[in-house]
Parts: structure tokens; C-alpha cells; sequence
């Protein structure tokens, strides 16, 4: 398919309750209000059509942003590339989902979030704390920076009351998918979310809420030390 038969593709199984329900949470113009489930089609059918993918996301369309994410190779992306699909995420979905998403299969996607927590761009250093999470859930533990890691969560402990608002969302976030699939940090993890506690973040004009990770972690574990490793972090 080409970009504009799936953009035709989306405007026709786009309605309008989804539509309203992204603008609730924040998703600017243009979008057509797909719902993620009648993406599942389209993603198996496109999968790995690379030059696609690029097309779609650089539309600044949600819906097609999405998609881009779902079918996109992130090992297979230039270093530029994710740079750009971080600094062109439109709002905080895209950045803290579809470019984790890709950054996160990347050879060096460790690398390239640890630059994007430090940017003065919301939204990038969204996307660089949600790929350290995505990283934790699906990198073997021998092939993680521990230390590092260590680090990160002395990090937030200290300073995610004072982060941007979605970027204290996927501080949480880490905290907790290291304490659920990191079994040399699990118990220091844990440790860390109940020294963080609560964590308010503005979530607009939605019914969501934000994680406790204390007890998210405990609970995903399922009563063993930590979770099995997730095969991709797409949802």
C-alpha cells in the first residue's frame, strides 16, 4: 500500500467517538480517531515496510503516527531518525509510547535515552525515560547497564518531583518496569517507589490516573522475584 491508500485506509475506519476521546487527552490536529484495535490489521499487513513507516509518522497525523510505530523496525532506524521522530512526537502519546517503541530496539537505544532524559524539550526527555523502561521490560539483564541503572533510580528518587509533568509519568514508569523485570535492581527498585510515594502529574480532562509503583510492581511480579521479560514493548 501506499502512504496515501492506508492515510484513505484510516480516514475510513476512524469515528468519531475515538476522535473526541484523543482530544480529550490531548492529541492536537489532525487525526481521525482510529481506534487502536482496528490498527491490528493494517500493522500485520505493513510490518516492516520501513520507508512506509517513515512516510506515516512524518505526516504529524496520530492515527499515522501510531501505525508507523506499530509496523517501523527500530533496529533497522539511522541515529537521526529517532532524533527526529522524538523532536517531531506532537504530544506526549507519541513520545512516551511509538518512539520508545523503536528507540528501544535499537543497538543503541540505551545510549540515545540517556541523552534524551537531559533535554529541555518535555516531550523528548518523555520519550528518553519511556525507552529506559521499555528497554528494562524486554533487554535480557546481562545485557543492561545495571550501574547505570542504579543511577537513574537514585535519579528519581531525588528530582522527579521537580520533572516536567509527563516526564514525572515515565520516571514512574521506570521506576516500576525496573522493579518488575530487573532482577538485580528489583528489590532497590521497590525501594525507590515507596521513597517516591504518590506522583501527581496533570492528566487533563480524563479519568486516568497515575500508577502507584509500590504497588504496581508487587503486584506484576505475580508473586515471584520479577516478571518474565516482555517480547516487544509495542501495545
Amino acid at each position: 500500500m501506499t502512504l496515501d491508500e492506508v492515510m484513505r485506509e484510516l480516514a475510513a475506519i476512524g469515528t468519531a467517538s475515538t476522535k473526541k476521546t484523543l482530544l480529550r487527552h490531548g492529541a492536537p490536529e489532525p487525526l481521525f480517531g482510529v481506534r487502536i484495535g482496528d490498527l491490528k490489521p493494517l500493522q500485520k499487513k505493513l510490518r516492516g515496510q520501513q520507508e512506509l513507516a517513515l512516510q506515516l509518522y512524518a505526516t504529524k497525523n496520530y492515527d499515522a503516527m501510531y501505525l508507523a510505530g506499530l509496523i517501523a523496525d527500530g533496529a533497522k532506524m539511522t541515529r537521526r531518525q529517532l532524533d527526529q521522530w522524538a523532536s517531531g512526537a506532537t504530544w506526549h502519546a507519541p513520545a512516551g509510547y511509538t518512539v520508545p517503541w523503536v528507540a528501544s530496539e535499537h543497538p543503541q537505544g540505551i545510549e540515545i535515552a540517556m541523552q534524551w532524559i537531559d533535554s529541555p524539550k518535555e516531550l523528548v526527555a518523555t520519550a528518553g525515560w519511556s525507552t529506559l523502561a521499555a528497554v528494562a521490560k524486554t533487554i535480557p539483564d546481562d545485557k543492561l547497564p545495571i550501574k547505570q541503572f542504579d543511577t537513574l533510580l537514585k535519579r528519581c528518587v531525588r528530582s522527579i518531583t521537580s520533572a516536567p509533568n509527563h516526564v514525572r509519568y515515565m520516571m514512574n514508569s521506570f521506576v516500576i518496569c525496573v522493579g518488575t523485570y530487573v532482577a538485580p535492581l528489583a528489590d532497590k527498585a521497590l525501594d525507590a517507589a515507596r521513597k517516591i510515594g504518590a506522583v501527581d502529574v496533570d492528566m487533563g480532562d480524563t479519568d486516568c490516573q497515575v500508577p502507584d509503583a509500590e504497588s504496581y510492581i508487587i503486584k506484576s511480579r505475580r508473586g515471584k522475584p520479577v516478571a518474565p521479560k516482555r517480547k516487544t514493548a509495542r501495545c
